[in-house]
């Protein structure tokens, strides 16, 4: 809630408020008419104060405040997008946003790509510490488009070394520690092959993993098989009841000499 203002005396006491708030920043017609009419009540004073600003150009129309609005945004490397949305915000008209925008790009011979990959380059000397969708996210929180960025990233010089969030956790995993995380949930071997592959870990040694985790007897692929299979209740004198235990445990990831020995225990 605002704290309440100290009410205006007189005339100048409004002319005073306005001076001020328009001595920070520029500000729409309708931003100042709300910020006069916490000074006073006085609806003939706001109306007199507003006619001389807009009469001594203090206050522009809306369309030439998105204008010069348009001009610094520009100016400071800010997109299209971002522009229209702060506008928007702020009560502008979407008619007035548009014609702003076409004009100032005209004038100024805008090309959006070019901003983008200055922005971009101006922003990220490197990539180091930093990946591939926070750059698109801090990218857009500017304003430019997905495909802006898209060419931006070609025109920069390390674009090669921006990896996502996906390709660096898979940099830094463990083969053996990964395997055993869906070893423990009850995965067989190839669905723990293709949820690696999936996630971008480099399988080139599982093979090797895996047969250094059975000789250490850290996994028994038969024995997690037998495991899972106990945990339902299927009737294998039903062929039906057998056919679906059998693709249980294959989507599981269980190959089928495991997927066989354990539906030849009699687990009841």
């Amino acid at each position: 809630m605002q704290k309440p203002l100290r009410q205006a005396k007189s005339i100048d006491n409004v002319f005073n408020s306005a001076y001020w708030h328009l001595g920070q920043k520029d500000f729409l017609i309708a931003e100042i008419r709300s910020k006069l009419e916490r000074k006073t009540e006085n609806n003939e004073w706001i109306e007199k104060v507003l006619a001389h600003l807009i009469e001594h150009q203090y206050l522009k129309s809306d369309f030439e405040f998105c204008k010069r609005y348009c001009e610094s945004a520009f100016h400071n490397e800010m997109g299209k997008i971002a522009i229209t949305k702060k506008l928007k915000q702020r009560g502008v008209s979407t008619s007035d946003i548009d014609r702003a925008i076409e004009e100032i790009v005209e004038q100024q011979a805008i090309d959006f790509d070019d901003m983008a990959a200055a922005r971009l380059q101006s922003r990220y000397i490197t990539f180091e510490g930093i990946d591939k969708e926070k750059v698109y996210s801090q990218m857009m929180t500017q304003g430019f488009s997905r495909e802006q960025i898209d060419q931006a990233l070609l025109a920069h010089p390390e674009q090669e070394s921006l990896r996502s969030k996906m390709v660096i956790k898979a940099d830094k995993a463990d083969l053996s520690a990964e395997i055993m995380k869906l070893y423990r949930k009850g995965k067989g071997q190839s669905f723990i092959l293709n949820d690696l592959k999936q996630r971008l870990i480099d399988v080139s040694e599982f093979e090797q993993t895996i047969y250094e985790l059975e000789r250490a007897e850290d996994i028994d692929f038969y024995q997690s098989c037998l495991d899972q299979f106990a945990k339902k209740s299927f009737d294998l004198s039903s062929y039906k009841d057998k056919s679906k235990a059998y693709a249980y445990l294959s989507r599981k990831g269980f190959n089928s000499d495991q997927i066989k020995e354990a539906l030849s225990v009699d687990n009841n």
